[in-house]
């Protein structure tokens, strides 16, 4: 096990950032650093904007994206097309598909794939939500917008299946 350098405060703080996902041992050690160099610039406006997100961060009641709004920013956008629904894995997801300005639909995010393996079933995604949106009648499209994975293969069959009863 490697030796200590500095305080049990900046030990934590790199081993934290090592959990974000890209950044190992090596990077969470540079970034700490490059944070404390930058303290006044960075290192307090980033604790303040994490803090802030901790309070504030809610997932929508409708379609399971995370905004600081409940219903969330995209739910309540009148020029979205609320006959198009767009069913993803993740907010990742949704968030790139924003990005690439993909689509005008609406979202619905299922939290993630089946995977029995993983103890993943039907009870652990936002599928009964997705279930009642398609139910109430306005939506005409569901497009479904997974990974080509085996898992998000598995969950594509699995919502159609959901789906069909109510088209």
């Amino acid at each position: 096990m490697a030796n200590q350098v500095a305080g049990p405060e900046i030990e934590r703080l790199i081993q934290l950032l090592a959990r974000l996902p890209g950044l190992g041992p090596r990077s969470a050690r540079r970034a700490s650093l490059h944070l404390i160099r930058k303290r006044e610039q960075l290192l307090g406006p980033l604790a303040e904007a994490m803090r802030v997100a901790h309070e504030r961060v809610t997932v929508c009641t409708v379609c399971g994206s995370v905004d600081t709004r409940d219903p969330c920013t995209l739910c309540v956008d009148e020029r979205r097309d609320e006959a198009l629904l767009i069913v993803v894995e993740s907010v990742g997801d949704l968030w790139a598909l924003e990005r690439a300005e993909a689509t005008r639909g609406r979202y619905h995010v299922l939290g993630g794939t089946l995977n029995p393996l993983d103890g993943v079933g039907p009870d652990e995604l936002n599928l009964k939500s997705l279930v009642a949106r398609v139910a109430e009648g306005r939506i005409k499209e569901v497009v479904l917008a997974v990974n080509a994975t085996v898992d998000g293969q598995t969950t594509a069959h699995y919502v159609t299946d959901l789906l069909t009863p109510t088209a």
